[in-house]
Order: structure tokens, then sequence, then C-alpha cells
């Protein structure tokens, strides 16, 4: 059965927040799974694109990594963590190498639904509304909606 496409809610709840919220059909062990083991993020956090994971050290301080390549070039994205709660939270700094210095703070909680779902709820902080505002622009939701696309597929794969 294949899962049927819906698109994250966004949503600007404050001058200097994005919340992202969407639905997954999977369990929250699940998800977090694909959040956090490399192999996994690799098949979906790149919207099909090849996605190298130079680091992913799942622990309070630890480095990620990521470089999408695509038709336009390479991207690179990277953070540290602040917080890590098997199953239901992590907390990172977020950084696009098309932004050097503009740091934004990600919390992502994974709650559990009692139909065997789990809600994810993204919200990213910026310094000023001048950031957020130029991550909204940036087609930022579009490339959400593709790797949380990419991400129902695994999801429907992974046991």
């Amino acid at each position: 059965m294949q899962p049927e496409t819906q698109r994250a809610s966004v949503t600007t709840p404050t001058e200097r927040e994005i919340r992202i919220e969407r639905v997954f059909n999977a369990s929250r062990e699940r998800v977090w799974l694909a959040m956090t083991d490399p192999d996994l993020v690799a098949q979906w956090w790149g919207r099909g694109n090849k996605l190298v994971i130079e680091r992913l050290e799942v622990q309070r301080g630890g480095h990620w990594r990521f470089v999408e390549h695509s038709r336009e070039g390479m991207d690179g994205f990277e953070g540290r963590y602040r917080e890590v709660k098997q199953p239901e939270r992590l907390v990172h700094t977020f950084e696009w190498d098309g932004m050097p210095g503009y740091v934004a703070i990600e919390t992502i909680t994974l709650e559990a639904l009692p139909d065997g779902r789990t809600r994810v709820i993204n919200t990213s902080l910026f310094h000023t509304t001048e950031e957020r505002d130029g991550m909204l622009k940036s087609g930022m939701e579009q490339g959400l909606n593709e790797s949380y696309a990419a991400l129902d597929k695994l999801l429907a794969t992974v046991s």
C-alpha cells in the first residue's frame, strides 16, 4: 500500500520561529530510528538526491554534518546536538553552508499517537525575524515536503 502524500503544516508562531508539524504512519521508535541512523537518514533527508552523511553523532555535544549532491551542486548542513532524549526529543543547531554564521536552534519532538502513528513537531528558532523570513523564502517548505515524502516511503519499509 502506498502511503498517502500529505504536506507539513508550516507556521510562524512568533517573530523568530518556524513551526513544522507532520504526522507519519509509523511508531515513534521507527521514526526516531529513521532520524538517527545514518544509513536511513541518507535515504530520505536529501529529497531523493545523493546525501553523504559525514557525521551523525547523536549525543549531547555530538556533531552532525550532511552534504546533499544535486544537479545544482552541493549543499552542506551541520550542527551540534544540545539534547537527545530517545525516542522523544532532539535539540540541535542547524547551519547551512550557503549562509555561514546564521545558526538556528531546532527542537524536534516526536509524539506517539494512540493509533500507532507519530506526530513530529520541529520548531526552529532564529536570531532575528529577517533570518527566519530568509529561511522561509529559501524554498525550505518545498524541500521539507519532498524529504518528508521520501521519509513516508522509507517508513513503509522499515520494521
